[in-house]
């Protein structure tokens, strides 16, 4: 990013020096992006970050139509990008169904066989939750929805960077990634078009990125992404140590609390996401305590958000308000290590035995 930062200031569209230098810039990123999910560069689209992906998908192809038919088929368990853009659909009269999910967070294809009707738009289910790391088979929701004539996006920002991605061998239509999740920028990310899909845009202006999201490009953001993207892909081998690392910390966490409750998919689930309702403690209370200690990780409540209600995701996996609220998660990478691990481990046994009556579960005000 640093040349694009102190160096070249050129806008990407210009024809002189520095803006063909800016515009190099941005083709190489799109062509390393293209390699992570395994498409060409051209079907690559440069956006703000995983929201404004998953709302051109969603809304694009609705508007692309309008007023035709646009029934919009979505999950309960999908990032509020999607969750929030499905409604705002909803309220300006476009009918949206929504499929639950087994215990484990799944979505059954029969239940998206029930749901599909000849006026569907588009299927949009994620590839992976962001808060279990349930891994959704779209493969072959993919397939049921191109049986029913409808398109198929999918948010795969939970999973770039932890799983293999190839657009051809899922099958889908449409997809999103963020570049802050496998290690690059904040502020961009990217959607996937497949060829002949229908797109109308949210941004209007320029004829930047094919016309589907106008105004000068990122420029250095979009290099950081494309440089975390080829990152991203040299580091998937690396992918089964971290799924070791998470299993050493789940049995560290069993070991001092063994009533502890991991949620999300005992197998199909991401190799770095970790998510455990654990007993008698407030989920958010343990992260303050944690992060004193040097240890980052999220609550399964929305309490420091300034709402009291528990995550949508376990609700819909049939957990409690109580139990939603007792849920934390912790998310390893290729740049976590035993060291790390064990380091968590030990600041958690820190908190259990100096902060027992502090941290113990109360619910939200």
């Amino acid at each position: 990013m640093r040349p694009f930062l102190a160096e070249v200031h050129g806008n990407a569209s210009s024809i002189h020096s520095a803006g063909r230098r800016a515009h190099e810039g941005v083709e190489t990123a799109r062509r390393r992006v293209a390699r992570l999910l395994h498409c060409r560069p051209r079907r690559i689209v440069f956006t703000g970050g995983g929201s404004e992906a998953d709302n051109l998908a969603l809304k694009g192809v609705v508007f692309a139509r309008w007023p035709g038919p646009g029934r919009v088929i979505t999950g309960e368990i999908e990032h509020p990008a999607v969750l929030q853009a499905a409604r705002f659909l909803e309220r300006i009269g476009v009918p949206v169904t929504w499929l639950g999910v087994d215990e484990h967070g799944l979505i059954q294809p029969s239940e998206l066989e029930e749901a599909i009707t000849g006026d569907t738009a588009l299927v949009s289910l994620m590839l992976a939750n962001n808060e279990v790391g349930t891994i959704q088979p779209v493969k072959e929701l993919a397939r049921i929805a191109h049986e029913a004539g409808a398109l198929f996006h999918t948010d795969a920002v939970q999973a770039a960077g932890k799983i293999p991605l190839d657009v051809e061998a899922l099958g889908v239509d449409l997809l999103t990634i963020s570049a802050h999740k496998f290690h690059g920028p904040q502020g961009v990310g990217a959607l996937y078009v497949r060829e002949r899909v229908e797109l109308a845009p949210l941004v209007h202006g320029g004829k930047q990125e094919r016309g589907l999201r106008a105004g000068t490009e990122n420029v250095a953001g979009i290099a950081g992404m494309g440089a975390a993207a080829q990152r991203a892909l040299r580091g998937l081998d690396s992918m089964a140590e971290v799924a070791g690392l998470r299993d050493r910390l789940e049995r560290g966490i069993r070991d001092r609390l063994p009533d502890a409750r991991t949620n999300g998919h005992p197998d199909r689930r991401l190799p770095n996401t970790l998510n455990v309702t654990l007993p008698g403690i407030r989920g958010e209370s343990l992260v303050v305590a944690l992060d004193q200690r040097g240890v980052a990780l999220s609550s399964g409540s929305a309490c420091k958000s300034g709402s009291p209600d528990p995550t949508h995701v376990l609700l819909a996996m049939g957990r409690s308000a109580e139990e939603a609220h007792r849920a934390v998660r912790f998310s390893l990478s290729a740049d976590s290590s035993e060291r790390d691990v064990d380091a968590a481990l030990a600041a958690l046994d820190a908190v259990l035995d100096e902060m027992a009556n502090t941290v113990r579960f109360l619910p939200c005000k």
